[in-house]
């Protein structure tokens, strides 16, 4: 049958990996990159760790970690035209990169993710017992919160991916939507004009800003974790690159118009913005709402769990294609035959993501700290996984016959903004035990290496390790003959 204009393209599958094959739309794939990032979370906790170092930058600190998440959105988004596969920005780098270096790219992700689902963990503990105070006068021991809030997530991500993209989905827009009511009510009462402070950086180091934009690159870690849904996304080629970047550019709008108004609106009576338990309660006691601090402070705390959720349903998919290239036990790629599901990843990743809270609550480390701690060291995994893309660009490209001189300049910018975020993360030398957090993270790569080496000798799971097909691809879309 020939050809005609109104031809649709058809899915292929090619090849499978058991999961739920296109159960998800355009919103619940963007729903996956959104609740990573947990856009409520930084307006409740990032933010005032911004502001301690960046102070009145607070707002150029998060223009620049948006820039450059932009641009490393672009390389992503780039890759995520061409191939859809739940192995992520892993399979990027496995496409035009040796062997070695996609191994780093996966384990680093793998950390990543879990370091991240753990740091939100540490949020879910800490506004879990703010809220349980507001109402009930009385709180809960850390260890508990963290159990329950991981195993939840874990329960959920076993059973349904496509009922953890709509909970995910629903939690944030709820939570954005009260947050945005507030910073509305705040611009409003202090009228429409532009902070002085603010706009002439009135006390403002360029150290303290360029501290405050490698946190401030916590919030925006994740964007890309819609690509993890390769094969469970629908038309996975257009809403996935689309989901990518719209996630960085609509979660950056948020982020500097969030840190904007709760520098200008953050009452001195209440203290500093960096020292407060429940800074959005207080900013909707300052903007004449009082009644909506608990409910966003409830909100704070769901989209904490939802982070979870979104982190464990990323780092399982991550986990499965680990398995099928060999670089993990071949139980890790199988998948629930009714729910279509990683499970046997979900656990692993799940109680993965469980130790790191409850090992700290063990030595009495309050939520706040630990999400500070483990955001920091998730920060170092994704770094190097996004400059890993950035180099891997190009030369896929270079192979196809597509390279342009506009994704030279990208990918090099990419890679430049990159390495500018990991200096600031090592100098000035934070305090400790953050200034451990790259020793540990360079040991832990170290450890993938050599179990690479020793897997490609012949030893560990498989014989060899089973070489990613350049560019493998869950769908491939084909014109209908």
């Amino acid at each position: 049958m020939k050809q005609t204009p109104q031809s649709e393209p058809q899915t292929i599958v090619k090849p499978g990996y058991g999961l739920h094959h296109q159960a998800l739309g355009p919103l619940e794939t963007l729903a996956q990159s959104i609740s990573t990032m947990g856009p409520t979370c930084s307006p409740a906790m990032t933010v005032p760790l911004v502001f301690a170092t960046a102070g009145n930058g607070t707002w150029l600190a998060y223009l620049l970690a948006m820039g450059c998440t932009l641009l490393m959105a672009l390389c992503v988004a780039r890759f995520a035209r061409e191939s859809a596969s739940p192995g992520s920005l892993y399979s990027y780098t496995m496409s035009s990169l040796p062997p070695m270096l996609g191994s780093v790219s996966a384990w680093a992700l793998l950390l990543a993710y879990v370091a991240t689902g753990a740091s939100v963990t540490g949020g879910f503990i800490h506004y879990a017992n703010v809220v349980l105070g507001e109402f009930f006068g009385f709180s809960v021991p850390a260890i508990p919160l963290a159990i329950f809030a991981v195993a939840v997530a874990i329960a959920v991500a076993y059973k349904d991916v496509k009922v953890s993209a709509r909970l995910m989905v629903y939690i944030e827009l709820a939570s954005v939507a009260v947050i945005a009511l507030v910073f509305v009510m705040v611009l409003w009462k202090h009228g429409l004009h532009i902070d002085p402070a603010q706009f002439a950086l009135r006390g403002v180091h360029w150290s303290g800003v360029r501290l405050g934009v490698v946190l401030a690159m916590f919030s925006f870690v994740g964007f890309e974790s819609a690509t993890t849904l390769g094969e469970e996304a629908k038309r996975p080629l257009q809403t996935i690159p689309r989901a990518v970047i719209q996630s960085a550019l609509l979660s950056g709008l948020f982020f500097i118009a969030a840190s904007y108004t709760e520098v200008l609106g953050f009452p001195a009576s209440a203290g500093t913005l960096d020292q407060s338990a429940s800074p959005m309660s207080v900013l909707a006691t300052a903007a004449g709402a009082p009644r909506l601090g608990p409910f966003i402070d409830i909100g704070a705390m769901i989209s904490m769990f939802a982070c979870t959720l979104a982190c464990v349903t990323a780092a399982a998919r991550v986990l499965l294609m680990m398995a099928c290239n060999g670089l993990a036990h071949r139980s890790m790629s199988r998948t629930h035959d009714r729910n279509a599901t990683p499970h046997i990843a979900v656990l692993v990743t799940g109680f993965a993501t469980m130790l790191m809270p409850v090992g700290l609550s063990l030595l009495k480390i309050n939520g706040e700290t630990i999400y500070d701690w483990t955001g920091s060291l998730a920060t170092y995994g994704f770094i190097v996984v996004y400059a890993l893309v950035a180099v891997a660009l190009p030369l896929h490209l270079k192979a196809e016959k597509k390279l342009t001189l506009p994704i030279i300049a990208l990918a090099t910018a990419s890679v430049l903004a990159m390495v500018l975020v990991l200096e600031g993360t090592l100098y000035p030398v934070p305090a400790a035990p953050k200034n451990w957090l790259p020793y540990l993270f360079l040991a832990y790569l170290a450890a993938g290496i050599l179990w690479h080496q020793w897997q490609s000798r012949g030893g560990g799971f498989q014989t060899e390790v089973t070489k990613a097909e350049p560019m493998v691809s869950a769908v491939e879309t084909a014109k209908v003959e």
